[in-house]
């Protein structure tokens, strides 16, 4: 009977023939089966391509998806959105979908508009971390979740927390078929005479086929017309690593247990109306696969749907559906057990007779009608349901700066590295890095100051002074949990931000005692800056020289800095870029606009309009490469980083990228009044609110958090020191812009002498 109303329009992904697999012929059973449990209901396709591969696809498959195409993924959702769909209906099996663990797919769900049910053809008990983060970002995304057996409801809920009334059990759809005349049917296929034992489906080593192969010997002793049919092609991985060895493993196998006549290798991938010819001729059906962790068989439903005795180890979809009334299970690998059921069965013609009405019975629950009627129940529930996202906001007006998330990873030692999701990490522990940082961040909340920020001003400057080995002549760097360096020397970087933090300190700070710690620090690590070779360290170090110009004009340490390391900038420069590469190295990196801001300043402190100049030419070649044809702020990201005069990559996209391009871009603004400047810095502020190449919001503005990156499956859901600091600090940046905050902090003491 035909369902009326409703849902009117499906998309569906998963594989589909010609590509051979189990999901492909579940896709289209499930597609058909949809369109004949409700006329008129439009149900597209959209089949994924294995690597290497682009199949001829029917009519009815409207679009195709290159495994490792992120491009793909992305028009496919444009095109969902653009057809009218009301649900999309994902095949989830690991391994059809590209990224770790078939990450690509979460990033076409965060692009749809419409309610998303999702199939899970596999779950796991022991999912690795990427799987997890995949199966845990479905559910987010996921109106339902599908599984086909109760085992499969109990992993969700006891392995990943899913509450139960977001999961359905809809077993697999079989056939239905009328109860075969065996006798007949043996006569098709050439069988007369013989006890057919089968197991089919894509032939690989964890089917446990040798295990059957053993059995036979004492089978046949007691059954000689007994034969054992393997029916299914090699599987195609399977086949790309190492051809038919291990099919030619079992023939021999076969032969040297003298049982190669009654071993029959049917080398097809079987279409399905063939296939159900092939399963009205078996006697027993035997599935003896090599451990449990199996949620669903659609090979096993399918003999049960047919009316097939069944002689099965204990995978986990087995023992869920296999009653006495139907068959017999049998330890893992036991093939004297095997052996042992199987002859049973076939000296029990009225016992085997029992099994076929029984798994017949079983099978009529299981047909494609049924699970097509349940599927358009749980659409039509979920239509109301819309996505679950945080709002994309073209965001052009400031935010106030908020302490909250810097807060809930701090304690009186300092602002700890990382977190899991917002919970503080502590495994990582703290590192010179974040805390300069965050000192930076607590001279420049303007208005959002307050006795707190003072008292983690405080903390932070503490944990900057410790952090000197002046016996060594450098700043460490990390320090575990339990306040123990874990190294004497830090890395440059660390050293260059440091020196930045306490420049800008000695400027910046609103209380004098704090100032006039930075102004004793910066003395007695000057002497030490020259040392530093890396050019973002030696940036770092120019950045925080000239704010201490700017607090003590004349300040010679500083002003020698500013001179040797803006000159070294300058040359280094001129050397690496070429007509088509105006950069300061062959590589692009992390905090790339720091050179060109570094650069820009240092030119106007020693007077030299070349070294202006070509900071200029340097900036406004990478605002090029970091805008997107769309118009939109496209971080270099970490995927990008030591490739040799090359395109970026999309991802890893971090937040820290957005705020060096924000502070760079007002200083280029500053000196140079271009309005072109100031509008790079606003395209870099829009992307924390996700005006960027996946249309996802990195930052709250009511947690003052902010996520870790823009990953090419999504975000990174950790919201660490770096990212939370990040956005904070582009707050400050762009209230400045605003002319929301006065300048005065950035002022204090009048201008830089040059």
């Amino acid at each position: 009977m035909a369902i009326l109303g409703g849902t009117s329009h499906v998309a569906i992904i998963g594989n589909h023939p010609p590509r051979m697999c189990g999901i492909a012929t579940f896709t289209n059973d499930i597609w058909r089966a949809l369109i004949e449990a409700r006329p008129g209901l439009r149900a597209d396709l959209y089949a994924m391509d294995e690597p290497g591969s682009l199949h001829s696809y029917p009519s009815h498959v409207v679009c195709q998806i290159a495994h490792n195409d992120l491009v793909d993924y992305r028009a496919a959702a444009r095109r969902i959105n653009e057809s009218g769909a009301q649900i999309v209906c994902v095949q989830h099996e690991y391994g059809i979908f590209g990224g770790p663990a078939g990450a690509h797919l979460l990033q076409l769900l965060d692009l749809v508009d419409m309610p998303v049910v999702v199939t899970l053809h596999t779950v796991l008990e022991h999912p690795n971390a990427e799987q997890r983060y995949v199966i845990e970002g479905l559910a987010r995304r996921a109106a339902k979740l599908i599984v086909m057996a109760e085992k499969g409801r109990d992993l969700l809920e006891q392995v990943h927390g899913f509450a139960r009334s977001r999961i359905a059990v809809v077993p697999h759809g079989v056939p239905d078929r009328p109860l075969a005349d065996i006798v007949e049917a043996k006569r098709r296929f050439g069988f007369e005479g013989h006890d057919i034992l089968l197991t089919f489906g894509l032939l690989s080593p964890n089917k446990g086929i040798e295990t059957m192969i053993r059995a036979l010997p004492a089978i046949v002793e007691r059954h000689p017309r007994a034969l054992y049919v393997v029916l299914g092609a090699t599987h195609p991985q399977l086949i790309a690593r190492e051809g038919q060895a291990y099919r030619e493993s079992l023939i021999r196998l076969a032969g040297t247990l003298g049982v190669e006549s009654h071993v029959r290798f049917i080398n097809e991938f079987t279409e399905t109306v063939r296939l159900l010819d092939y399963l009205e001729a078996v006697d027993i059906y035997v599935t003896p696969y090599l451990n449990e962790a199996q949620i669903t068989s659609g090979t096993l439903s399918y003999a049960i749907a047919l009316g097939k005795p069944v002689v099965s180890t204990p995978y986990w979809h087995a023992a869920e559906v296999i009653s006495p009334e139907i068959g017999v299970l049998v330890p893992f690998g036991d093939h004297d057990a095997f052996a042992r059921e199987t002859s049973a069965l076939l000296d029990d013609d009225i016992r085997r007779e029992h099994l076929r009405q029984g798994a017949y019975r079983l099978g009529r629950t299981m047909i494609w009608s049924r699970l097509a009627h349940a599927y358009l129940e749980i659409f039509d529930m979920a239509l109301p349901e819309r996505p679950v996202r945080l709002p994309v906001v073209v965001r052009d007006q400031p935010v106030d700066p908020r302490l909250d998330a810097v807060e809930q990873l701090s304690d009186k030692c300092g602002i700890m590295q990382h977190s899991i999701f917002s919970i503080p990490d502590r495994d990582h522990g703290y590192c010179v890095d974040d805390n300069a940082r965050a000192l930076i961040l607590m001279h420049r909340l303007g208005p959002s100051s307050s006795a707190r920020s003072e008292q983690l001003a405080t903390v932070y400057a503490s944990f900057v002074q410790h952090a000197w080995n002046r016996s060594e002549g450098v700043f460490r760097n990390f320090m575990g949990y339990d306040r123990s360096w874990l190294e004497r020397v830090g890395s440059e970087d660390s050293f260059g931000r440091s020196v930045w933090a306490i420049g800008v300190t000695a400027h910046e700070a609103g209380r004098h005692d704090m100032r006039r710690w930075a102004h004793h620090l910066f003395d007695d690590v000057a002497p030490h800056v020259l040392k530093l070779d890396c050019l973002r360290s030696q940036a770092f170090a120019v950045l925080g020289a000239i704010s201490m110009l700017r607090a003590i004009p004349g300040h010679n340490g500083a002003r020698r800095i500013v001179e040797i390391f803006g000159r070294n900038l300058h040359d280094v420069l001129i050397d690496a870029r070429q007509p088509d590469w105006r950069w300061f190295e062959p590589v692009l990196g992390y905090d790339n606009a720091r050179l060109p801001e570094a650069l820009l300043l240092a030119g106007q402190i020693v007077g030299d309009k070349d070294m202006v100049a070509a900071a200029l030419n340097a900036f406004d070649w990478l605002d090029g490469i970091q805008t997107s044809g769309a118009g939109h702020f496209r971080a270099v990201g970490t995927e990008s980083f030591g490739r040799r005069h090359a395109s970026p990559r999309l991802f890893d996209q971090q937040p820290l990228e957005a705020w060096a391009t924000i502070d760079a871009a007002i200083t280029t603004f500053d000196v140079t009044r271009d309005q072109r400047w100031r509008e790079t810095a606003m395209r870099a502020w829009r992307w924390y609110f996700g005006n960027n190449d996946l249309g996802l919001p990195m930052a709250s503005t009511s947690a003052g958090s902010c996520f870790d990156g823009l990953m090419s499956d999504g975000i990174n859901l950790n919201t660490g020191a770096e990212s939370v600091l990040a956005f904070q600090l582009a707050c400050c940046s762009i209230a400045r812009l605003s002319g929301t905050v006065s300048d005065a902090a950035h002022s204090r003491n009048g201008a830089v002498a040059v």
